[in-house]
């Protein structure tokens, strides 16, 4: 009878070498992988064989690679037709997997856009993010929020333009504040023809795109015209315009003239840390920046980072015509194929060596030195407080991730669990949870309850997809808002769970609920606090802060949705465009529902199927 064997399986330069004989010269995307069938890394070829043959030399790599190499166990191969296919599914796979040994994008939210709506003889100026499924013109993208709200905000001044809702401009009886302010032409009493609305409108696009030369020279003639027709009133508007217009001119900083439509990326690598910073020029007009920090080794070159980067980056986004760069990249002609065949035409990789796009280089790149430094102060100053957090609560070693707990309702009623995550690194937002308290044997305000019911799906979850704790999922510190009880509480479901190697901390509000005399519980020892002046306290402190904020915030906004629920909402086949119309022709959801057939037919946009649906809801239930 044969034993079987305890011997693991073979890694390294051998398994590697024994794939080259089923591989072909075909462009494609390999994969390496341990022994627990985790990725390591993703690789592009042009040569799939000619590269893989590479990893099975004995000598010539980065300690980087070297370790890659010696952990790889097996291979996954998937061929392409050309090598820029194998560049996009390399990236699109990169983002997906995260493997350990590439570099990785780790922020990746979507840039908001300015909507100017197509619904209305009177558009809607607005913020957008996300899918462009609404109607309209989009302009973007900008670099955060607050770049969006500071051109919305001079687009307000200069053109007059409604930001409200369709439902709020449809029940408008009387001018708003935006009015009283001079920001709005109150379009919605009648106070601008739509004629006169739409050419403002189309001013307000025209700055958009960068001709704001063109409408100062217009609204000038127009007021000098206005003026000689003794219509005073009216030449002192278009002149408080042209002045508003001025300062916006003024106000918006750099304004390359020489660049239309590009984004500047700057590249600066230290002590094995990275910056990009991003600026995004759109119609000559710099519509803000961003900085990002990819996930890099110590051996990783400039070219290697800013390729990956800009395949990651522009994944799911539209890139510009222009990309202008401060390093050279690995593939330039490879990635301007790949980007133009995805924006339909052209785009450029620029590294400029001299002129208005050097110096544009040059700022971004002085901005990524700066963010840099700030990063690693502030990391350095995170891993002192990390080591604290562990001495104070003898802990093994400083926490690679905490997880804090917070409950929010009133009364019981809109009841929410939330988890934040915190690391080496700050706060880990994209890491936040929240739970919709659901447990229906819950006596309404029962935080014992709420809190074991959090950690109960938080363990199951984590257990189902991280059985083995090998993806950095798991706490290494759980912080509980709360005392004795609460911590009791989620002991139990730990228990329950088999989970008794996370060491568990409950935050409670000390002698009079001060902030600094916090008390600090622990299973099965006494009941600690920290000294006033402790580091480590105001630490802890922001930890559960931030944890009330945004347990607060989620509970909010629960509230703010059932407020706005109506029956209508579950009508089979009534969503929010039918809703709305259905509000705005009845006035209310109580009317809808005491409605006759004919009546709901006559609705825009009510199929006589769906009028039905809607009558038989509302008059054969029960």
């Amino acid at each position: 009878m044969t034993t079987p064997s305890n011997t693991p399986p073979p890694q390294g330069r051998k398994v590697i070498q024994a794939y080259l004989k089923s591989l072909d010269s075909s462009p494609g995307v390999y994969r390496m992988l341990d022994a627990e069938s985790r990725v390591l890394y993703v690789g592009k070829a042009r040569n799939l064989r000619a590269r893989v043959s590479s990893y099975a030399r004995p000598t010539g790599h980065s300690a980087r690679i070297s370790r890659m190499i010696a952990n790889t166990a097996s291979m996954m191969f998937l061929t392409t037709k050309t090598e820029t296919e194998a560049l996009l599914l390399e990236q699109n796979l990169i983002k997906q997997l995260k493997p350990k040994f590439n570099v990785l994008l780790r922020d990746d939210k979507s840039f908001p856009n300015i909507l100017v709506t197509a619904d209305s003889d009177y558009p809607q100026i607005k913020k957008h993010r996300g899918a462009k499924k609404e109607k309209g013109s989009y302009y973007g993208p900008f670099a955060s929020a607050g770049a969006v709200n500071r051109t919305l905000n001079q687009l307000q001044r200069v053109f007059l333009l409604r930001d409200c809702s369709n439902a709020m401009f449809d029940s408008r009886t009387r001018p708003c504040l935006q009015h009283q302010i001079k920001r709005c032409s109150a379009p919605c009493v009648g106070k601008i023809s739509p004629e006169d609305y739409r050419q403002t409108v189309r001013d307000a696009e025209r700055f958009l795109c960068g001709k704001s030369t063109e409408i100062q020279g217009r609204l000038a003639r127009e007021m000098e015209e206005a003026s000689a027709a003794m219509e005073f009133e009216r030449a002192a508007a278009l002149r408080d315009r042209i002045k508003a217009l001025t300062q916006v001119q003024t106000a918006q900083g750099i304004n390359p003239q020489g660049v239309k439509e590009a984004d500047i990326i700057a590249l600066h690598m230290e002590s094995g840390q990275a910056c990009v910073q991003v600026f995004f020029i759109r119609a000559n007009q710099n519509w803000g920046n961003r900085d990002y920090y990819p996930r890099v080794g110590a051996d990783v070159d400039e070219a290697e980072v800013l390729e990956a980067f800009i395949g990651q980056f522009y994944d799911t986004r539209e890139p510009p015509r222009q990309l202008i760069l401060s390093n050279e990249i690995e593939n330039p002609d490879l990635m301007a194929e790949a980007l133009s065949g995805k924006l339909g035409r052209k785009v450029e990789l620029l590294v400029p060596k001299r002129g208005e796009k050097a110096e544009l280089v040059d700022g971004a790149l002085r901005n990524a030195r700066e963010s840099l430094a700030r990063k690693m102060a502030e990391t350095a100053t995170q891993t002192k407080l990390l080591q604290g957090l562990a001495e104070a609560f003898d802990l093994p070693k400083p926490p690679e991730r905490i997880e804090v707990y917070d409950n929010s309702h009133i009364q019981g009623t809109n009841a929410v669990g939330a988890m934040i995550v915190a690391g080496p690194e700050g706060m880990m937002k994209n890491q936040y949870r929240k739970f919709n308290i659901r447990g229906d044997d819950l006596t309404p305000g029962d935080d014992f309850g709420m809190m074991k019911e959090v950690l109960h799906r938080r363990f199951k979850r984590l257990i189902k997809e991280d059985p083995d704790r090998s993806r950095g999922l798991w706490p290494d510190l759980l912080l509980i808002d709360g005392g004795a009880g609460q911590v009791s509480a989620v002991a139990s479901i730990m228990a329950q769970h088999g989970v008794e190697d996370i060491p568990m901390v409950g935050v409670a509000k000390g002698i009079d609920r001060d902030a600094g005399k916090e008390e600090f519980h622990r299973v099965g020892k006494r009941v600690m606090a920290l000294r006033h002046n402790d580091p480590v306290l105001y630490f802890v402190q922001r930890l559960r802060d931030e944890a009330h904020r945004f347990a607060i915030g989620t509970h909010r906004a629960k509230r703010a949705k059932g407020v706005s629920a109506t029956p209508l909402d579950d009508v089979p086949g009534v969503g929010a465009a039918r809703k709305r119309a259905l509000l705005a022709h009845f006035g209310s959801a109580k009317a809808v529902g005491r409605a006759n057939l004919s009546d709901l037919k006559a609705v825009d946009g009510v199929s006589d199927a769906l009028a039905e649906t809607i009558y038989s809801y509302f008059h054969e239930r029960g």
